[in-house]
Parts: structure tokens; sequence; C-alpha cells
């Protein structure tokens, strides 16, 4: 399960996820909790692993699971296009 494609980020910093994914957060260090919007978090304040470039409230990004890398959704196209 290496690509998660995520529609709409919630905001800059993080996204609520469900529990399927939270192995994977806690394994990249991705995950935050204690929020009263929701129970688990994917964070992404660093932004785009290749560019650094940030994601914003509703952009489309991707949650690499094996190397724990956020992508933009153009990177996310490169690396699936990859494997």
């Amino acid at each position: 399960m290496p690509l998660i494609h995520f529609e709409m980020a919630d905001s800059t910093e993080r996204t609520q996820i469900g529990e399927g994914l939270v192995r994977f957060a806690v394994q990249a260090g991705r995950l935050e909790t204690g929020h009263t919007e929701g129970k688990y978090f994917l964070t992404h304040a660093d932004g785009c692993g290749e560019d650094g470039k940030r994601i914003k409230p509703g952009d489309a990004f991707c949650f690499d699971t094996e190397t724990g890398d956020i992508l933009c959704i153009e990177h996310c196209h490169e690396r699936s296009d990859e494997s």
C-alpha cells in the first residue's frame, strides 16, 4: 500500500484520517491527536516531500505509506508512474 491519495486537505497543518491509517502515520511520525474536531490527524505542515510546497486547504495530496512522505498531487502522480 505505497500511496494513499487524499482528495482534499483539511488545513495547511493536518488532515483528519481514519483508524486504518493510524499505524502508517505513527510509523512516519505524522500522527496527531487531541483535537476536538476529530480523533486522528495526519500532519503535513512541512509540505511536499519533493519541493516543500505547502499543502493548502482543499488541495489534493498523497501520503506515501512506505516512506512517510507527503506529496503534492503533481509529485504523487510522478512517483506512482515510477513504481
